[in-house]
């Protein structure tokens, strides 16, 4: 599946009968053949529009991202109205129908989430809302797990619903219980097959995220995520230096290293088994990677 107005159209498609339900329908642009996707296209922006009472919906596909905007105000909306309610890569070249069935599904619960429907309130409490890019890569705000895990389940969709129990369940998003559970399970299955597609798309995630990531967000991806695979297969950290940057591929070497000694045993029972949720704690973890005295 590589045309993005083939993608677009189908999450078009199965998001109709939510969008209809909370109360929007399609802006049909004046050159829109009968039955076509009402995009418009503008500089690479390929941007769908939706209107209802006092309140719109556009879905924008840019930059290999794409992006569900809401907003509420009677009178007229314009475009600075708009506030991001959900946003994930999107890569035409690699997306496939799990990807499609993923957007369609996080895009219409946040619908629900946000503007209810004609027949019922939303009982789901909302997600935590990930750093956008833009705030990232101005030096604002650094990326925190939650964003991590948020991005990681755009690319690895069949987790997407064990993320949402996570947050549910604690009020907030418990980043090593996650991907010791979840996530890490399924990057050692990619990094396994390495396949270069698969490999250059999660590394592409984890770089970004690396790069402009929180000392906690960093400490998940070089230790959490990638920190045991020598103790796995010698091979498996072998496969990941060709995709890595090379920021990360000290550090994430450095890691392997220690938690495959002797030395690193005690550390990998931590990492193993994280510590259990204590509510109302007056000071936050500062993450695994500063437990492991590295």
């Amino acid at each position: 599946m590589a045309d993005i107005y083939s993608i677009l159209g189908d999450i078009f498609k199965g998001m109709s009968e939510t969008v209809k339900e909370c109360g929007f329908e399609p802006v049909i642009p004046a050159d829109c053949e009968k039955d076509a996707l009402p995009a418009v296209a503008e500089s690479g922006r390929i941007t769908i529009e939706y209107k209802g009472e006092n309140k719109a919906l556009k879905i924008e596909h840019f930059n290999d991202k794409i992006t569900l905007f809401g907003a509420k105000k009677e009178g007229e909306i314009i475009a600075s109205d708009f506030s991001v309610l959900s946003s994930s890569l999107l890569e035409a070249e690699t997306a496939n129908d799990k990807d499609v069935r993923y957007f369609v599904n996080e895009f219409s619960d946040t619908l629900v989430a946000t503007f209810g429907t004609k027949t019922q309130k939303p009982t789901k409490s909302k997600l935590p809302q990930p750093v956008s890019k833009a705030a990232a890569k101005s030096g604002m705000v650094t990326y925190d797990p939650n964003t991590l895990a948020n991005r990681f389940t755009a690319i690895y969709p069949e987790l997407r619903d064990e993320y949402k129990a996570n947050c549910e369940k604690y009020g907030q998003f418990l980043a090593e219980e996650f991907f010791v559970k979840h996530g890490t399970p399924v990057v050692i299955e990619t990094i396994k097959e390495n396949n270069p597609a698969k490999m250059k798309k999660l590394f592409n995630l984890l770089n970004d995220i690396y790069e402009d990531g929180s000392n906690e967000t960093q400490g998940v991806i070089a230790v959490t995520i990638l920190g045991s695979l020598n103790t796995v297969d010698e091979q498996l950290l072998a496969n990941c230096c060709d995709y890595m940057s090379d920021d990360m591929t000290s550090v994430v070497i450095s890691v392997n290293k220690f938690l495959a000694s002797k030395n690193g045993k005690g550390a990998r029972m931590k990492l193993e088994n994280p510590p259990k949720y204590k509510p109302k704690k007056a000071k936050k973890n500062k993450g695994i990677m500063s437990s492991l005295g590295m």
